[in-house]
């Protein structure tokens, strides 16, 4: 990925086949103690497959954007998951499980955000009549009766699959992740969104964002041709047809200036088209019903095989083969063995059967194309290429129907189909997360459907009074967001409530619409208005708004509504100056002034007379007569008519208005039912974890115990056991093995633990034995050859001259020292091991000759860091110096001789001052820290053998202690 780079503040700092209705999920995690690595997974969730993909980061590893392989080394595994009574299963595992189809849970996502009464869930029934499918009596939702005990909605089977996938995710990144991305449809409405939402919270996770697969494809594709992107617009269209549903989607790319960043790309989605029914899924249903007609035409069977889940099961399988196959083949031999009452089932399908098997289908594929024309208000001729993605649009079929209905020389196959979703969904979670920097490439997205808001008030014409019904468009088609809108309601003055509902939708097919749900969103009911127009009656209403939120996940909120009101301050300032002088103290006679503010308007003297004597009798002051009065109305008068020329300062105040939302589309679960259905999914992983421990401990008892009865035989351990002992052992581990054949496989993890323990107990002396012979010869040799280093290292240190010595004496004694007692060491213990048997405990041990090297490898590194930064001596040599006699003035020269202190003077002088004879030069600086050198006491052997202290390693060191 171009030019992603960790902050360097930042405490990570070290230099499809898709399928119904797509989902892509983006798990992030920081890897823990070294923080070395930041590692974001990623999954492509569909109704059939999952795919999974990291962006990784280290300071020793390039920049990595791409998928990662599961533990099958599989880009993508089948999302389904399999209740059976006790145990749960997924992916590969699930749909093998056809011997039960019951039991088996795909295509959830056309349930989600769904009435009992929708037709979607009569289609589903259609597809997957083994299903009981049963209404919530509050929710009117749907929900799966699984047993009379055990019942699942979809957003509970969704979190299973979300915990499931975090799991793989974790096993990959080795640490725990909780913030995850989602990609959904374009087409999802407000109640799929939150429906996702929801199964997120049942599964613990903690939805960052959701953005739509069409914008992450963009983004995906923008940003790796961020160079051709400049001012001039440019669009592209994106055809993605998947297992469920088609959608073609028009995105303008050209560079725009921001006041944060600059110049910067920018994607903006111009047009989108979608058809929910058409895509893989409904051409292998129509394969699946035919091979079942081929089936029975072969009157091998009296029983009609349509009737036979599991036959219909195994049917569905082999047609998405068939589907694969013929996009590369013109024929090909279908085949199921034992399809039903062991008939094994074989027939040839064509690929020109199977276009026309799905003619009709392939007539509604460029029918998203003039829809996403129609939405962004473009011709044909305005795009300039048209991109493929999604696995469907690999059939030969759809790519020629395409082409021709797009009028272009050739179809886009520049980015992957299948994955492209979820790389661009980890680009947007690098930027959304502070621990990376990436190049900003702006994104703004778009409703695909409008919403508005609709209220009724009461008006009166000639008279007569009625109702009202007004609109207010709040997002239109097509229009960006995040963004916020305001809606204000002038004319109340009054408790009221409002409709929140969709727009316009004709633009939908009948079909659609049917599916769609409910148009009406929330009704929202306001009380304390009149509480607060009361409490402000002498103040201008500026009306209630309501602030409206389509946050980045396009899921709309209602942050709040307040009720505005205006004050005009400009006459309490004048009368507050009139009493109080100006000054912010209060007159000396004035016990509490009394401010009184309200709007300046045409009023005549006598007004302000009234007003005045009413003042002037709540602060107990009296004017002297009428005329005084007059006067000061008179030069209120004055001042009003010079303070209409100013500008009147004004405040304004709003209350928070009591909000109730009643939620018309798909009620939320209460809190009760999310802690429910999340103990119930937690309650599923924990049943798998014991279950997956126990496992693991039965297979390592199992292991051990054939493992150990060979190891018997072989020569390493028949050389250190005895025949008593392997006796022994062997009667053991053949009594835990007819154990594990009557009651291991129903015992507990406790038990098998136990047994288990039991076992290693016996064997420890003997794997001991027969681990510490194989460590001998390598540990030995490393120590003899250290030996002979330190050796020659101690020769070689003891022939530097006297006077360049660097080391001391005690420094090379003790290391003299160490070399003869490891030597010892190692000579008595070698001998004395080879006098016992090997049968014996040994007394030579690998952690002994580890120790023995530690000691010496020190040692040795101490020195030679020593050497390492110490400075040879230099040697003084003669110079002219020059020196004034200042008693006589006479210039005298001489030859200064300097000589070395010995080693018998240089404790005497280091306490003395130097003596300089006149004519002496002082002594310069080598000599001086040559002295003080030679002056350092040496260290004792008593301080030497507790260890050594760290070296200096500043260029200005001279290397000694």
């Amino acid at each position: 990925m171009e030019k992603i780079r960790l902050y360097k503040d930042s405490p990570a700092y070290k230099p499809y086949t898709p399928d119904f209705y797509i989902f892509d999920i983006l798990l992030w995690t920081l890897q823990g103690p070294n923080k070395e690595k930041l590692i974001w997974e990623g999954y492509h969730l569909s109704c059939w497959f999952l795919t999974m993909r990291s962006l990784q980061y280290s300071i020793f590893i390039n920049t990595k954007l791409g998928c990662w392989v599961k533990k099958e080394s599989r880009r993508k595994t089948p999302a389904v998951v399999c209740l059976k009574e006790n145990e749960r299963l997924f992916g590969d595992s699930a749909l093998g499980s056809v011997k039960n189809p019951k039991t088996v849970y795909r295509y959830l996502q056309c349930l989600l955000g769904k009435k009992f009464n929708n037709p979607q869930v009569a289609l589903y029934e259609k597809w997957f009549p083994e299903h009981q499918l049963q209404e919530d009596p509050v929710r009117g939702t749907v929900y799966f009766k699984n047993s009379e005990d055990l019942q699942y909605t979809p957003e509970e089977l969704l979190g299973m699959m979300l915990n499931y996938s975090r799991g793989l995710a974790q096993d990959f990144a080795e640490q725990p992740i909780k913030d995850v991305v989602i990609t959904v449809p374009a087409f999802f409405n407000q109640a799929e969104r939150r429906a996702v939402l929801q199964a997120a919270q049942m599964a613990g996770l903690k939805v960052l964002q959701l953005i739509n697969d069409n914008t992450a494809v963009a983004l995906n594709y923008g940003v790796f041709r961020r160079k051709d992107i400049d001012s001039t617009p440019k669009n592209i269209m994106f055809y993605d047809m998947g297992s469920g549903s088609t959608t073609a989607t028009i995105v303008t790319y050209q560079t725009v200036k921001t006041k944060e960043s600059g110049t910067q790309p920018q994607l903006q989605i111009r047009g989108v088209g979608f058809d929910r029914g058409l895509g893989g899924f409904e051409m292998d249903l129509r394969l699946r019903d035919h091979l079942a007609k081929l089936f029975n035409d072969q009157q091998k069977s009296k029983k009609d095989v349509r009737e036979n889940y599991r036959a219909m099961a195994k049917l569905l399988k082999e047609a998405q083969r068939l589907k694969t196959v013929l996009s590369a083949n013109v024929e090909f031999m279908a085949q199921v063995e034992g399809l039903m009452d062991d008939i094994d089932f074989k027939s040839k399908v064509t690929r020109s059967e199977f276009e026309a098997l799905c003619a009709d289908l392939f007539e509604r594929v460029p029918i998203s194309v003039q829809d996403a024309l129609s939405a962004a208000e473009m011709q044909l001729d305005e795009i300039e290429q048209v991109i493929l993605v999604g696995g469907s649009t690999r059939v030969p079929k759809v790519q020629e129907v395409l082409l021709k209905a797009v009028g272009k020389e050739e179809l886009g196959k520049n980015i992957n189909a299948d994955e492209a979703a979820a790389m661009g969904a980890v680009y947007q979670a690098a930027a959304l997360s502070k621990a990376f920097r990436v190049k900003p490439f702006l994104v703004r997205d778009a409703a695909v459907f409008p919403i508005q808001v609709e209220f009724t008030r009461e008006t009166e014409e000639d008279g007569v009074k009625s109702l009202k019904h007004n609109k207010r468009i709040l997002f239109q088609r097509m229009a960006p967001y995040p963004q916020r809108k305001v809606i204000t309601f002038n004319r109340y003055n009054d408790d009221f409530a409002f409709d929140v509902n969709y727009g316009d939708l004709s633009f939908l097919k009948q079909e659609d619409l049917s599916m769609f749900g409910s148009l009406n969103l929330t009704t929202v009911k306001l009380s304390g208005v009149g509480s607060s127009f009361q409490k402000h009656s002498d103040a201008e209403s500026k009306g209630i708004k309501a602030h409206f939120n389509m946050d980045e996940s396009g899921v709309l909120l209602l942050d709040r509504v307040s009720c505005f009101t205006l004050y005009i301050l400009e006459l309490g300032n004048t009368i507050s100056t009139l009493f109080g002088g100006g000054s912010s103290e209060p007159a000396p006679n004035v016990t509490e002034p009394v401010q009184v503010t309200f709007a300046l308007e045409k009023e005549k003297k006598s007004s302000y007379i009234q007003i005045l004597k009413i003042i002037s009798h709540h602060l107990h002051l009296s004017l002297k007569d009428e005329k005084d009065a007059e006067k000061s109305a008179n030069a209120e008068a004055e001042k009003e008519a010079e303070s209409k020329a100013k500008p009147q300062k004004k405040s304004k105040i709003s209350d928070e208005i009591t909000v109730e939302l009643v939620i018309n589309d798909i009620l939320n679960p209460t809190t009760d039912d999310l802690a429910s259905s999340k103990k119930k999914l937690q309650d599923l992983t924990d049943r798998d974890l014991a279950k997956h421990e126990r496992e693991k401990t039965l297979n390592s008892l199992e292991a051990f115990i054939f493992e150990t009865q060979d190891k018997l035989y072989q020569e390493d351990y028949q050389l250190v056991v005895s025949e008593e002992e392997k006796e022994q052992i062997s009667a053991k581990l053949s009594e835990a093995s007819a154990w594990m054949d009557e009651d291991g496989y129903t015992a507990t993890t406790k038990e098998l633990r136990g047994k288990l323990s039991e076992l290693k107990s016996l064997c420890k002396d003997m794997f001991f034995r027969v681990e510490e012979r194989r460590k001998w010869p390598d540990r030995l040799a490393s120590l003899e050859s250290m030996l002979n280093t330190s050796s020659f290292f101690l020769r070689s240190a003891k022939l530097i001259p006297e006077d360049d010595q660097i080391f001391t004496e005690v420094e090379l004694n003790m290391l003299e020292k160490v070399i003869n007692e490891t030597t010892t060491w190692k000579n008595e213990t070698v001998a004395e091991q080879e006098k016992r048997s090997p049968k014996e405990r040994p007394v030579l041990l690998s952690k002994d000759i580890e120790s023995k090297l530690a000691l010496l490898d020190r040692e040795v590194n101490y020195l030679l860091s020593k050497a390492k930064f110490a400075k040879p001596k230099t040697k003084a040599k003669a110079k002219n110096s020059t020196s004034t006699d200042k008693s006589s003035k006479a210039n005298s020269t001489a030859e200064e001789k300097v000589i070395p202190p010995t080693e018998e003077s240089t404790d005497k002088k280091s306490e003395t001052a130097e003596d300089v004879k006149p004519g002496d030069a002082p002594p310069t600086e080598e000599k001086t820290a040559q002295k003080d050198s030679d002056s350092q006491s040496q260290p004792t052997e008593e301080t030497t053998t507790t260890g050594r202290s760290a070296i200096p390693h500043s260029d200005d060191d001279d290397g000694e202690l």
